[in-house]
Formats: structure tokens, C-alpha cells, sequence
């Protein structure tokens, strides 16, 4: 899956990042620590300060640059929940068990506006997500999903919008109704990625780019990972890979597949035109099973995704894919003009639940299946606490069945593709 790269791919993330995308050096000899983490996105990152702030010695592999992968490209909406959402995290632990990681998320959604106050650095947050519907029958799902929020999981912040309350906060006629969370919100992953690795080597971490880890084996008391022109001996390993796993430990890599997904950033649109569009500021999703998802920037932009293809690659021009969906949603945007158009890859697991867990001094974060923002940040804090002595979290997470996809990713891929058509048949009536 991973193909070498020592740059950020052409993003309006990257370029709004231009002075703050510092090179870390390449892994030369050999090295010591307490705990290595494999993978220099969120939920590596994430994992990688917990530790360092709580006195581990802790070196960080990337194989390309910080954050060069689905974190610093994805659509920036920090929205609590998982891609599964909640039955077969009840189904699998009972409902006070569940509510125990929902805590968690809700812990997280916390932490991250908090996190930048802290560290001293600034990632374009706002707050608010809106959750919409398009077609009538499936406003139901939004009543639901607010009565079972407040009394199962204790989430009581939710508002219904209704039709003729949209208005005020998406200027299209597409919508049916809406639920606004405002323990939710919106922000630049590759600002906040870099803010969290600039924290964690103030606190005593090293960070390694252009370092892949190529083979991982039991060495001693812990583990030896070895790249090109190194090696690091550690006591404790975290693979924090997500879909670039790859041979790197197969059995991890058969639970997930690859998805490309992808996104585009208008031309700024000037402050009256970009807030007559979303009046109320709030990130935007739909309930269709192929999502649209959008938000405004801090410069007047409208960032647009919701694309996806499972068959490995991305469509060759991802401006003229997406412009259809941006049109359809916004009429008044026809033939705006398209700034900035890019993609990557996030993995998925079977049931869409996350593959967090831990055995033998070596632990695990992966399956995010496209809802990473804060899922990997409770999921860290899951997987550091257990290195510190205290697994009960992470006991959770290992209890979520997540079997390897069936005859391997050629013909998982394929199967996955036509159980999306069939989805987004659905979405039409």
C-alpha cells in the first residue's frame, strides 16, 4: 500500500501549513526507549505526548512525513462517535461497558479543545457539528439518534433543527432536518498534527521521518524494529500504522482494507458569501450512507468531500468527481472555482468497529473507518493508560470482534464496492 514520499501531498491543508512544516531528521544507527510508535499520525501522535509527559523515554517512527497520510488530509470534523456508531459496541459489551467508551469520546471531545491551549498552538477549531437528512423517511433517524444519545450515553446537548429552522444554517434545499451537537466541532488536522508533534519533542520525544519500519521482532525483554539505516530496541511497541500496515504485521493488515477518499477547497469566496452559506459556522454531514461532509474555513473557503473508491485508487481528476455533489448540495456555487483538490486512503474494518488492543508489550490502533478525529484520541488514551499500568479501557476495545476480511483485500475490495452501489442506490429513494 505505501508508496515512498518525502512531501505533503498538494492540499489546502499543506499550503496553509507552509511555515509550520518542519523536517525531522532521517533514523541513523541504533537506539534505545522505553516505548516506540510506528506512525506519525493522530493516533500515534496522540499516544507518543501521553507517554512522553508521563516520564517514558519515547521515540516515534514515520515512514514519510508528519502526518502525510489521512490526518493531515481529511475533512477536519471532530465529531463524537465511531463509524459504526453505537449498537455493536452494545451488542458486543452491554450497555454500562459501552458507556464507558462512549465517556471516553466524550473525554475526548473535550481534551481536544483543550489541547491546543495548552500546548500553545493553533488549529483553526470551532465548535458545532450539524447532522442532516436528506430524504423525509430518514428524519426519524435524528429523532433516534438525540432520544437515545440522552438517555443511554448521558449526551443531552443535542437540538433538533427542523426544516424550516435549516435556513439558518445551511442556505440549501436539500435538507430535510438537522441535529446540532455543540460538543462537536471542526479544524485543520495537519495544523493540529504538527501542534501535537511540536508538543511531543518539547516534552523529551524524538521523531524520525523518512525512517520506515521494514521488519518488527521480540528482541529480548521488548521488541527490535529496524529500518533502513537503523534500528530501535524498545521494551514497548505501538503500531499506529492504520492502512499503511502492510507487511509490517499481516494479521493486523487482514482486518483492515484501504478506501481512497477525497475532498476539494474552493477559491476563497470572500466573508459575506462563505457565511451566507453556513450562517451558524457548524461542519456538515448527512445521514445517506454515501455522505457528503463540509465546512467553512478560517480564510472564506468551502471545503467539500465525501467521495470514495474501494478498489485502490482515486479518480484522476477529483476537482471534476466532486463538483457534481458541491453543485448539488450549493447551486448558487456553479462554477466556482476550485482551489485545491486531494485524496488518501483510510482503513476500514468489517463492521466499521475499531481494532484497538495490546499483547505481550505490544499494542495497536487502527480501523477508524473514516471517523478518526477524536475516536484516536480516546483510543490513544486507551492504549497509553494500559502501558502506564492501567488496561481497563483498553480491555473494552479488545472485546470488539474485528475478523480478517474474507479471500484477502483483491476480493474483499471488489465485494465492498458493490455493497456500496447498493447503498447508494439506497440514497436515491
Amino acid at each position: 500500500m505505501f508508496r515512498h514520499a518525502s512531501e505533503h501531498v498538494d492540499s489546502y491543508y499543506a499550503q496553509s501549513c507552509q511555515d509550520r512544516l518542519k523536517r525531522y531528521p532521517t533514523l541513523q544507527g541504533d537506539l534505545q526507549c522505553d516505548v516506540l510508535v510506528v506512525g506519525a499520525g493522530f493516533s500515534g501522535l496522540h499516544t507518543a505526548l501521553c507517554l512522553t509527559e508521563a516520564g517514558r523515554k519515547v521515540i516515534l517512527l514515520e515512514a514519510s512525513r508528519v502526518a502525510w497520510a489521512a490526518s493531515g488530509r481529511n475533512g477536519g470534523q471532530a465529531i463524537l462517535g465511531w463509524s459504526c456508531d453505537m449498537p455493536p459496541l452494545e451488542n458486543a459489551l452491554g450497555i454500562e461497558r459501552a458507556r464507558r467508551l462512549w465517556d471516553g469520546m466524550s473525554w475526548a471531545a473535550r481534551e481536544l479543545r483543550e489541547l491546543p491551549q495548552r500546548h500553545g498552538f493553533d488549529c483553526d477549531y470551532r465548535r458545532g457539528h450539524l447532522w442532516t437528512a436528506v430524504l423525509p423517511r430518514r428524519v426519524a433517524l435524528l429523532h433516534e439518534w438525540q432520544e437515545e444519545a440522552a438517555y443511554k450515553w448521558g449526551h443531552r446537548a443535542l437540538q433538533f433543527v427542523s426544516r424550516e429552522q435549516m435556513p439558518q444554517w445551511v442556505a440549501s434545499e436539500r435538507y430535510q432536518a438537522g441535529l446540532y451537537d455543540p460538543e462537536a466541532g471542526h479544524l485543520n488536522p495537519l495544523k493540529l498534527a504538527l501542534g501535537l508533534a511540536e508538543a511531543f519533542v518539547r516534552a523529551g520525544g524524538q521523531i524520525f521521518e523518512q525512517s520506515r519500519a521494514l521488519s518488527q521482532e521480540m528482541h529480548g525483554d521488548g521488541y527490535r524494529v529496524r529500518t533502513e539505516q537503523g534500528s530501535v530496541q524498545a521494551d514497548q511497541l505501538v503500531l499506529a500504522c492504520n492502512t499503511y500496515i502492510d507487511d509490517l504485521e499481516p494479521r493486523l493488515a487482514r482486518r483492515i482494507l484501504p478506501v481512497g477518499t477525497y475532498q476539494i477547497a474552493t477559491a476563497p469566496l470572500g466573508a459575506e458569501r462563505a457565511e451566507a452559506l453556513l450562517p451558524r459556522n457548524a461542519c456538515v454531514t448527512d445521514n445517506q450512507f454515501v455522505l457528503d461532509y463540509f465546512r467553512r474555513t478560517p480564510d472564506h473557503r468551502l471545503l467539500f468531500g465525501g467521495g470514495c473508491t474501494y478498489l485502490g485508487g482515486l479518480p484522476k481528476d477529483i476537482a471534476a468527481a466532486t463538483r457534481p455533489f458541491l453543485e448539488r448540495v450549493f447551486p448558487q456555487l456553479s462554477g466556482v472555482a476550485i482551489d485545491f483538490a486531494w485524496g488518501g486512503h483510510i482503513d476500514i474494518t468489517r463492521a466499521r468497529t475499531p481494532d484497538i488492543g495490546g499483547e505481550n508489550g505490544r499494542y495497536w490502533l487502527q480501523g477508524f473507518s473514516g471517523h478518526g478525529v477524536l475516536p484516536t484520541l480516546a483510543a490513544a488514551r486507551a492504549v497509553s493508560d494500559a502501558i502506564l499500568g492501567h488496561d481497563d479501557e483498553l480491555a473494552l476495545y479488545q472485546q470488539l470482534r474485528n475478523p480478517a476480511f474474507p479471500f484477502g483485500e483483491r476480493l474483499a475490495a471488489p465485494l465492498e464496492a458493490i455493497g456500496k452501489a447498493w447503498y447508494r442506490l439506497r440514497d436515491s429513494f
